[in-house]
């Protein structure tokens, strides 16, 4: 699989962990120097797997919270620990 913004890929692998209706790639799949930490919100801090959001940032043009990763995952949700999940304007396919 792989996931596209503004045509560019942004991370590719066939190692894809599907989970509550998306797809998580492996970090190293991913182009980590395209991901800026977005603040988090109030929202971010109530959710129990340590969601952190990224902007992701190509260029002169900013996706705002487009990918994330759960840093400290309950056990329902294991699998993806530390994978990135993309939504909004990243097409995966």
């Amino acid at each position: 699989m792989k996931a596209t913004v503004d045509d560019k890929v942004i991370a590719q692998s066939d190692d894809i962990v599907e989970a509550g209706g998306y797809h998580y790639f492996p970090r190293e799949a991913v182009r980590m120097d395209w991901l800026e930490k977005a603040p988090q919100t109030a929202k971010d801090l109530e959710c129990p797997h340590g969601v952190q959001f990224y902007d992701v940032v190509i260029g002169d043009a900013r996706h705002p919270r487009a990918a994330w990763s759960y840093e400290a995952p309950q056990p329902k949700m294991q699998k993806v620990d530390h994978r990135m999940g993309f939504w909004q304007d990243v097409t995966v396919t």
